[in-house]
């Protein structure tokens, strides 16, 4: 699982098999690590809601953030057409934070192992460029 913050904006790619996992047992998860200290961890997460949620949700706790799909999301998004799911979370006064969940696509210019779990890129034979 990839992740990319960029102003108010979440940016989240996922392989082929995070994608099944995700379908299987509603969550995935990564983090990073910045020091040796065992609190300077953080970690990110792509959750399915259990309840009959209609609206994409993001939580965010000390170290941790996690967006909520609804199950209705995630099984069109699983389809092997769909490519992304777009959304804007109210984050209040008038403001939103963007957030954009994606299938990892194969890059042209990554080797067999980077590229070994992402989806078949359909501009194969373009340039393509590592995000």
């Amino acid at each position: 699982m990839k992740l990319r913050i960029q102003g108010n904006s979440l940016r989240i790619r996922i392989g082929r098999s995070e994608l099944a996992h995700l379908v299987r047992e509603g969550r995935i998860e990564d983090s990073i690590q910045f020091t040796p200290d065992p609190g300077a961890r953080f970690t990110y997460a792509l959750e399915v809601s259990d309840t009959n949620a209609t609206l994409t949700k993001v939580r965010y706790s000390l170290q941790q953030v996690a967006v909520t799909l609804t199950r209705k999301q995630v099984d069109l998004w699983s389809q092997e057409a769909e490519v992304s799911i777009r959304a804007k979370v109210p984050i209040g006064d008038g403001n939103s934070l963007e957030v954009l969940v994606e299938k990892d696509f194969a890059c042209l210019d990554r080797g067999h192992e980077d590229n070994q779990d992402a989806f078949a890129n359909p501009h194969t034979g373009n340039n393509c460029q590592a995000a």
